[in-house]
Protein backbone atom coordinates (compact mmCIF):
# COMPACT_ATOMS: atom_id res chain seq x y z
CA UNK A 1 0.00 0.00 0.00
CA UNK A 2 1.40 3.54 -0.89
CA UNK A 3 0.25 7.13 0.11
CA UNK A 4 -1.28 8.96 -3.45
CA UNK A 5 -1.78 12.42 -2.48
CA UNK A 6 -1.27 14.54 0.65
CA UNK A 7 -3.54 17.24 1.60
CA UNK A 8 -3.03 19.82 4.22
CA UNK A 9 -5.51 21.98 6.37
CA UNK A 10 -4.74 24.88 9.11
CA UNK A 11 -7.29 24.59 11.89
CA UNK A 12 -6.90 25.61 15.62
CA UNK A 13 -6.61 23.54 18.97
CA UNK A 14 -7.72 23.10 22.27
CA UNK A 15 -6.12 26.31 23.72
CA UNK A 16 -3.46 28.88 23.46
CA UNK A 17 0.00 29.75 22.66
CA UNK A 18 1.28 32.05 25.72
CA UNK A 19 4.45 33.87 25.94
CA UNK A 20 5.64 32.50 28.89
CA UNK A 21 8.73 35.37 29.03
CA UNK A 22 6.04 38.24 28.79
CA UNK A 23 4.16 36.91 31.45
CA UNK A 24 6.47 35.51 34.11
CA UNK A 25 8.02 39.55 33.26
CA UNK A 26 5.06 42.01 32.94
CA UNK A 27 1.81 40.19 31.41
CA UNK A 28 -1.13 41.13 33.35
CA UNK A 29 -4.25 38.99 33.08
CA UNK A 30 -7.09 40.55 31.81
CA UNK A 31 -9.79 37.62 31.79
CA UNK A 32 -8.81 35.11 29.06
CA UNK A 33 -6.74 37.37 27.53
CA UNK A 34 -3.41 39.30 28.94
CA UNK A 35 -2.14 42.64 28.79
CA UNK A 36 0.94 43.91 27.74
CA UNK A 37 3.57 43.22 24.69
CA UNK A 38 4.99 40.21 23.86
CA UNK A 39 8.33 39.37 24.32
CA UNK A 40 8.88 35.50 22.75
CA UNK A 41 9.89 35.65 18.62
CA UNK A 42 6.84 35.28 16.71
CA UNK A 43 4.09 36.25 19.28
CA UNK A 44 2.09 39.02 18.04
CA UNK A 45 -0.15 39.07 21.55
CA UNK A 46 1.21 37.66 24.86
CA UNK A 47 -1.77 35.08 24.80
CA UNK A 48 -3.00 33.90 20.95
CA UNK A 49 -5.51 31.21 19.73
CA UNK A 50 -3.42 27.83 19.43
CA UNK A 51 -2.75 26.61 15.94
CA UNK A 52 -2.91 22.70 13.82
CA UNK A 53 -2.12 21.64 10.59
CA UNK A 54 -3.54 18.68 9.36
CA UNK A 55 -2.18 16.36 7.38
CA UNK A 56 -3.93 14.25 5.41
CA UNK A 57 -2.56 10.94 3.54
CA UNK A 58 -4.70 9.84 1.10
CA UNK A 59 -4.04 5.87 0.43
CA UNK A 60 -4.17 4.06 -3.05
CA UNK A 61 -7.78 1.91 -1.46
CA UNK A 62 -9.26 5.56 -1.20
CA UNK A 63 -8.83 5.51 2.92
CA UNK A 64 -7.06 8.69 4.43
CA UNK A 65 -5.00 8.89 7.64
CA UNK A 66 -4.71 11.55 9.70
CA UNK A 67 -2.02 13.28 11.92
CA UNK A 68 -2.25 17.19 13.76
CA UNK A 69 0.57 19.20 13.70
CA UNK A 70 0.05 21.06 17.25
CA UNK A 71 2.63 22.76 19.71
CA UNK A 72 2.68 23.28 23.74
CA UNK A 73 1.33 25.85 25.03
CA UNK A 74 4.67 27.63 26.08
CA UNK A 75 6.32 27.53 22.49
CA UNK A 76 9.52 29.44 21.50
CA UNK A 77 11.02 29.15 24.65
CA UNK A 78 13.32 26.95 27.45
CA UNK A 79 15.27 25.64 23.88
CA UNK A 80 11.98 24.57 22.30
CA UNK A 81 11.05 25.36 18.20
CA UNK A 82 9.44 28.59 17.42
CA UNK A 83 5.95 29.47 17.55
CA UNK A 84 4.41 26.93 15.31
CA UNK A 85 2.43 29.04 12.75
CA UNK A 86 0.48 26.92 10.79
CA UNK A 87 0.04 28.96 7.83
CA UNK A 88 4.01 29.27 7.98
CA UNK A 89 4.75 25.85 7.76
CA UNK A 90 2.24 24.52 5.76
CA UNK A 91 4.22 25.44 2.38
CA UNK A 92 7.03 23.03 3.70
CA UNK A 93 4.89 19.99 3.63
CA UNK A 94 3.84 20.77 0.20
CA UNK A 95 7.30 21.62 -1.54
CA UNK A 96 9.79 19.35 0.32
CA UNK A 97 7.63 16.29 2.26
CA UNK A 98 4.65 15.16 -0.36
CA UNK A 99 6.54 14.11 -3.09
CA UNK A 100 9.16 11.95 -0.62
CA UNK A 101 6.11 10.31 1.00
CA UNK A 102 4.74 8.98 -2.77
CA UNK A 103 7.25 6.65 -3.05
CA UNK A 104 6.79 4.97 0.57
CA UNK A 105 5.80 1.87 1.20
CA UNK A 106 3.50 1.84 4.47
CA UNK A 107 5.41 -1.65 5.72
CA UNK A 108 6.84 -0.21 8.87
CA UNK A 109 5.75 2.50 10.93
CA UNK A 110 8.79 2.34 12.80
CA UNK A 111 10.73 2.56 10.13
CA UNK A 112 8.89 5.19 8.49
CA UNK A 113 8.67 7.33 11.41
CA UNK A 114 12.36 7.20 12.04
CA UNK A 115 13.28 8.42 8.71
CA UNK A 116 10.94 11.51 8.94
CA UNK A 117 11.45 12.20 12.54
CA UNK A 118 15.05 13.00 11.11
CA UNK A 119 14.55 14.85 8.07
CA UNK A 120 16.18 18.17 7.72
CA UNK A 121 15.37 20.71 5.48
CA UNK A 122 18.53 22.95 3.68
CA UNK A 123 20.69 21.93 6.68
CA UNK A 124 18.01 22.01 9.51
CA UNK A 125 15.60 19.24 10.64
CA UNK A 126 12.60 19.92 10.64
CA UNK A 127 9.81 21.89 13.19
CA UNK A 128 8.93 19.43 16.17
CA UNK A 129 5.28 20.25 15.55
CA UNK A 130 5.85 19.08 11.72
CA UNK A 131 7.36 15.84 13.11
CA UNK A 132 4.88 14.96 15.55
CA UNK A 133 1.70 15.28 13.16
CA UNK A 134 3.38 13.78 10.20
CA UNK A 135 4.08 10.06 12.19
CA UNK A 136 0.84 10.25 13.74
CA UNK A 137 -0.14 10.41 10.04
CA UNK A 138 2.44 7.57 9.08
CA UNK A 139 0.91 5.55 12.25
CA UNK A 140 -2.51 5.73 10.70
CA UNK A 141 -1.73 4.89 7.35
CA UNK A 142 0.40 1.97 8.21
CA UNK A 143 -2.35 1.09 10.26
CA UNK A 144 -4.88 1.34 8.04
CA UNK A 145 -2.73 -0.03 5.67
CA UNK A 146 -2.71 -3.38 7.55
CA UNK A 147 -6.04 -3.21 8.48
CA UNK A 148 -5.41 -2.40 12.10
CA UNK A 149 -5.96 -0.39 15.08
CA UNK A 150 -3.15 1.85 15.51
CA UNK A 151 -2.30 0.31 19.12
CA UNK A 152 -2.16 -2.70 17.80
CA UNK A 153 0.70 -1.45 14.99
CA UNK A 154 2.37 -0.14 17.99
CA UNK A 155 2.70 -3.42 19.76
CA UNK A 156 3.40 -5.73 17.17
CA UNK A 157 6.67 -3.30 16.11
CA UNK A 158 7.62 -2.40 19.94
CA UNK A 159 7.08 -6.22 21.10
CA UNK A 160 4.51 -4.83 23.59
CA UNK A 161 0.98 -5.95 24.34
CA UNK A 162 -2.50 -4.09 23.83
CA UNK A 163 -3.56 -3.51 26.90
CA UNK A 164 -6.62 -5.36 28.54
CA UNK A 165 -7.56 -2.87 30.82
CA UNK A 166 -7.96 1.09 30.82
CA UNK A 167 -5.01 3.21 31.55
CA UNK A 168 -5.65 5.67 34.77
CA UNK A 169 -6.55 9.18 33.36
CA UNK A 170 -5.02 12.17 34.63
CA UNK A 171 -7.31 15.60 34.14
CA UNK A 172 -6.17 19.26 34.36
CA UNK A 173 -8.04 22.20 36.21
CA UNK A 174 -5.95 25.03 34.67
CA UNK A 175 -6.82 27.88 37.59
CA UNK A 176 -10.09 26.61 38.09
CA UNK A 177 -9.30 24.16 40.22
CA UNK A 178 -12.56 23.84 42.27
CA UNK A 179 -14.93 24.00 39.59
CA UNK A 180 -13.32 21.75 37.51
CA UNK A 181 -11.72 19.43 40.87
CA UNK A 182 -15.42 18.62 41.24
CA UNK A 183 -16.11 17.46 37.50
CA UNK A 184 -12.84 15.09 37.95
CA UNK A 185 -14.56 13.70 41.16
CA UNK A 186 -18.27 13.04 39.46
CA UNK A 187 -16.48 11.45 36.29
CA UNK A 188 -14.16 9.54 38.81
CA UNK A 189 -11.06 10.63 37.01
CA UNK A 190 -8.21 8.70 38.57
CA UNK A 191 -5.16 11.07 38.90
CA UNK A 192 -6.24 15.22 39.81
CA UNK A 193 -6.88 17.90 39.37
CA UNK A 194 -2.58 19.47 38.40
CA UNK A 195 -4.39 22.56 40.05
CA UNK A 196 -1.56 25.26 37.75
CA UNK A 197 0.07 26.35 41.67
CA UNK A 198 2.63 29.01 39.97
CA UNK A 199 2.49 31.31 41.54
CA UNK A 200 3.77 31.34 45.33
CA UNK A 201 1.94 34.71 46.61
CA UNK A 202 -1.08 33.75 45.41
CA UNK A 203 -1.57 30.61 45.34
CA UNK A 204 0.82 27.94 47.18
CA UNK A 205 1.80 31.00 50.03
CA UNK A 206 4.83 31.55 51.54
CA UNK A 207 5.27 29.25 53.75
CA UNK A 208 3.08 26.61 51.16
CA UNK A 209 0.16 27.17 54.17
CA UNK A 210 -2.67 28.24 50.96
CA UNK A 211 -1.49 24.87 49.25
CA UNK A 212 -1.60 23.14 52.00
CA UNK A 213 -5.16 24.46 52.34
CA UNK A 214 -6.37 23.38 49.13
CA UNK A 215 -4.74 19.87 49.68
CA UNK A 216 -7.28 19.81 52.87
CA UNK A 217 -10.31 20.89 50.68
CA UNK A 218 -9.64 18.80 48.10
CA UNK A 219 -9.13 15.54 49.89
CA UNK A 220 -12.75 16.88 52.31
CA UNK A 221 -14.48 17.57 48.70
CA UNK A 222 -13.34 14.32 47.61
CA UNK A 223 -15.11 12.29 50.81
CA UNK A 224 -17.89 14.16 50.44
CA UNK A 225 -19.05 13.85 47.20
CA UNK A 226 -17.95 10.35 45.74
CA UNK A 227 -21.02 8.77 44.18
CA UNK A 228 -18.83 5.31 44.55
CA UNK A 229 -17.25 4.74 47.65
CA UNK A 230 -14.27 2.27 46.27
CA UNK A 231 -13.53 5.61 44.26
CA UNK A 232 -9.80 6.04 45.25
CA UNK A 233 -7.84 8.69 42.94
CA UNK A 234 -4.48 9.97 43.27
CA UNK A 235 -3.62 13.53 43.88
CA UNK A 236 -1.20 15.45 41.18
CA UNK A 237 -0.41 19.08 41.95
CA UNK A 238 1.93 20.77 39.35
CA UNK A 239 4.02 23.00 41.18
CA UNK A 240 6.58 24.94 38.76
CA UNK A 241 9.08 25.12 41.17
CA UNK A 242 7.84 27.16 43.66
CA UNK A 243 9.07 24.64 46.17
CA UNK A 244 12.41 25.94 45.20
CA UNK A 245 11.21 29.53 45.37
CA UNK A 246 9.90 29.14 48.90
CA UNK A 247 12.76 26.71 50.47
CA UNK A 248 15.65 27.76 47.62
CA UNK A 249 17.84 24.25 48.63
CA UNK A 250 16.97 23.20 52.03
CA UNK A 251 15.64 20.00 50.63
CA UNK A 252 15.43 18.36 54.03
CA UNK A 253 12.60 21.34 54.80
CA UNK A 254 11.14 20.60 51.65
CA UNK A 255 10.54 16.72 52.53
CA UNK A 256 9.39 18.02 56.38
CA UNK A 257 6.68 19.97 53.99
CA UNK A 258 5.75 17.45 51.97
CA UNK A 259 4.94 15.34 54.64
CA UNK A 260 2.18 17.93 55.92
CA UNK A 261 0.64 17.75 52.61
CA UNK A 262 0.64 13.89 52.42
CA UNK A 263 -0.99 13.58 55.74
CA UNK A 264 -4.06 16.42 54.43
CA UNK A 265 -4.19 14.27 51.57
CA UNK A 266 -5.54 11.22 53.66
CA UNK A 267 -6.44 8.29 52.05
CA UNK A 268 -5.17 9.73 48.65
CA UNK A 269 -1.79 9.08 47.12
CA UNK A 270 -0.12 12.16 46.35
CA UNK A 271 1.95 13.30 43.58
CA UNK A 272 3.79 16.59 42.78
CA UNK A 273 5.39 17.70 39.58
CA UNK A 274 7.94 20.04 39.11
CA UNK A 275 8.66 21.23 42.68
CA UNK A 276 11.94 22.62 41.76
CA UNK A 277 13.06 24.55 38.50
CA UNK A 278 16.39 26.13 39.29
CA UNK A 279 16.57 27.19 35.56
CA UNK A 280 19.34 25.21 34.60
CA UNK A 281 19.09 21.83 33.25
CA UNK A 282 21.90 19.62 34.96
CA UNK A 283 20.89 22.02 38.93
CA UNK A 284 16.78 20.98 38.59
CA UNK A 285 17.88 17.28 37.50
CA UNK A 286 20.15 17.29 40.51
CA UNK A 287 17.63 18.33 43.08
CA UNK A 288 15.03 16.21 41.56
CA UNK A 289 17.12 13.32 42.42
CA UNK A 290 18.32 14.43 46.24
CA UNK A 291 14.82 15.24 46.68
CA UNK A 292 13.72 11.55 45.48
CA UNK A 293 16.24 9.86 47.83
CA UNK A 294 15.20 12.21 50.83
CA UNK A 295 11.62 10.87 49.79
CA UNK A 296 12.69 6.95 49.53
CA UNK A 297 14.95 7.03 52.82
CA UNK A 298 11.92 8.84 55.05
CA UNK A 299 9.37 5.72 53.47
CA UNK A 300 7.05 8.70 52.47
CA UNK A 301 4.02 8.00 50.38
CA UNK A 302 4.72 10.81 48.17
CA UNK A 303 6.04 10.66 44.59
CA UNK A 304 8.04 13.24 43.02
CA UNK A 305 7.15 14.01 38.61
CA UNK A 306 9.78 15.56 36.56
CA UNK A 307 8.53 17.88 33.91
CA UNK A 308 10.87 21.15 33.37
CA UNK A 309 14.16 20.34 31.58
CA UNK A 310 12.93 17.17 29.95
CA UNK A 311 11.98 17.90 26.59
CA UNK A 312 13.69 15.46 24.47
CA UNK A 313 14.06 11.37 24.58
CA UNK A 314 17.36 12.29 25.47
CA UNK A 315 16.54 14.31 28.27
CA UNK A 316 14.01 11.52 29.38
CA UNK A 317 16.46 8.92 29.22
CA UNK A 318 19.38 11.24 31.70
CA UNK A 319 16.31 11.84 34.20
CA UNK A 320 15.45 8.40 34.18
CA UNK A 321 18.98 7.22 34.45
CA UNK A 322 19.53 9.55 37.69
CA UNK A 323 16.52 9.09 39.09
CA UNK A 324 15.27 12.22 38.66
CA UNK A 325 11.95 11.56 40.15
CA UNK A 326 9.92 8.82 40.73
CA UNK A 327 7.28 9.62 37.85
CA UNK A 328 8.96 11.62 34.35
CA UNK A 329 6.20 13.67 32.26
CA UNK A 330 6.63 12.45 28.43
CA UNK A 331 5.28 15.73 26.69
CA UNK A 332 4.09 14.37 23.25
CA UNK A 333 4.36 17.33 20.90
CA UNK A 334 7.93 18.32 22.67
CA UNK A 335 9.57 15.07 21.27
CA UNK A 336 8.89 15.41 17.46
CA UNK A 337 8.03 12.30 16.35
CA UNK A 338 5.38 10.18 18.20
CA UNK A 339 8.16 6.92 18.19
CA UNK A 340 10.28 8.87 20.34
CA UNK A 341 6.73 9.41 23.07
CA UNK A 342 6.62 5.25 22.61
CA UNK A 343 10.70 4.76 23.28
CA UNK A 344 10.30 7.32 26.20
CA UNK A 345 7.67 5.37 27.83
CA UNK A 346 9.69 1.97 27.75
CA UNK A 347 12.64 3.23 28.71
CA UNK A 348 11.18 4.85 31.83
CA UNK A 349 9.64 1.21 32.54
CA UNK A 350 12.91 -0.46 31.93
CA UNK A 351 14.44 1.72 34.43
CA UNK A 352 11.83 1.10 36.86
CA UNK A 353 10.68 4.84 36.92
CA UNK A 354 6.89 5.55 36.68
CA UNK A 355 6.17 6.85 32.76
CA UNK A 356 3.28 9.85 32.98
CA UNK A 357 2.62 10.44 28.73
CA UNK A 358 1.32 13.52 28.95
CA UNK A 359 1.45 16.60 26.77
CA UNK A 360 -0.27 19.71 26.05
CA UNK A 361 -3.61 21.31 26.79
CA UNK A 362 -3.04 22.85 23.16
CA UNK A 363 -3.14 19.42 21.48
CA UNK A 364 -5.82 18.63 19.20
CA UNK A 365 -8.61 15.61 19.39
CA UNK A 366 -6.34 14.15 16.57
CA UNK A 367 -2.94 14.11 17.97
CA UNK A 368 -4.72 12.87 21.81
CA UNK A 369 -6.39 10.01 19.93
CA UNK A 370 -3.12 9.01 18.64
CA UNK A 371 -1.26 9.46 21.74
CA UNK A 372 -3.75 7.28 23.36
CA UNK A 373 -3.37 3.96 21.19
CA UNK A 374 0.07 4.66 22.19
CA UNK A 375 -0.32 4.20 25.73
CA UNK A 376 -2.62 1.88 25.05
CA UNK A 377 0.46 -0.28 23.71
CA UNK A 378 2.85 0.95 26.08
CA UNK A 379 0.81 0.99 29.44
CA UNK A 380 2.31 4.15 31.24
CA UNK A 381 1.23 4.94 34.74
CA UNK A 382 -1.34 7.63 33.32
CA UNK A 383 -1.98 9.78 30.23
CA UNK A 384 -3.14 13.41 30.58
CA UNK A 385 -6.56 14.13 29.40
CA UNK A 386 -6.46 16.62 26.34
CA UNK A 387 -6.45 18.95 24.91
CA UNK A 388 -8.16 21.62 26.42
CA UNK A 389 -8.92 22.88 30.34
CA UNK A 390 -12.47 22.42 30.38
CA UNK A 391 -11.89 18.88 31.63
CA UNK A 392 -15.35 17.05 29.86
CA UNK A 393 -13.85 17.28 26.43
CA UNK A 394 -10.40 16.04 27.13
CA UNK A 395 -11.58 12.98 29.54
CA UNK A 396 -14.59 12.08 27.29
CA UNK A 397 -12.03 11.70 24.39
CA UNK A 398 -9.27 9.60 26.52
CA UNK A 399 -11.92 7.75 27.89
CA UNK A 400 -13.60 6.64 25.00
CA UNK A 401 -11.04 5.85 22.77
CA UNK A 402 -9.93 3.82 25.06
CA UNK A 403 -12.96 2.41 25.39
CA UNK A 404 -13.26 1.38 21.43
CA UNK A 405 -9.80 0.26 21.70
CA UNK A 406 -10.61 -2.24 24.50
CA UNK A 407 -14.16 -3.30 22.73
CA UNK A 408 -12.16 -4.37 19.13
CA UNK A 409 -9.09 -6.02 21.11
CA UNK A 410 -12.02 -7.95 22.58
CA UNK A 411 -14.44 -8.72 19.79
CA UNK A 412 -11.13 -9.83 18.00
CA UNK A 413 -10.32 -12.40 20.91
CA UNK A 414 -13.74 -13.64 21.12
CA UNK A 415 -13.47 -14.37 16.96
CA UNK A 416 -10.26 -16.55 17.87
CA UNK A 417 -11.12 -18.61 19.90
CA UNK A 418 -15.11 -19.37 18.47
Amino acid sequence: MKIIDVVTSCGKTGFFFDDQKAIKKHAKADGNFYIGEPITAGFNHVRQAGESLSIQLILEDGQIALGDCVAVQYSGCGGRDPLFIAKDFEPIVHEHIKDLLFDEELDSFKRLAEKYDHLHIDGKRIHTALRYGLTQALLDAVAKAQHLQMAEVVAKEYGTEVSTEMIPIFSQSGDARYDNADKMILKETSVLPHGLFNHVEDKVGFKGEKLLAYVQWLKNRIDTHKQNPEYQPAIHLDLYGTMGLIFEEDFEAMVEYFKTLREASGPYRLRLEGPVDYDDQEKTMNGLSILTRLIDAADLDVQIVADEWCNTLEDIKRFADEKAGHMIQIKTPDLGGIQNVIEAVLYCKDKGVGAYQGGSCNESDVSAKACVHCAMATQPCQILAKPGMGVDEGFMLAFNEMQRILAVQSAKQRRRHG
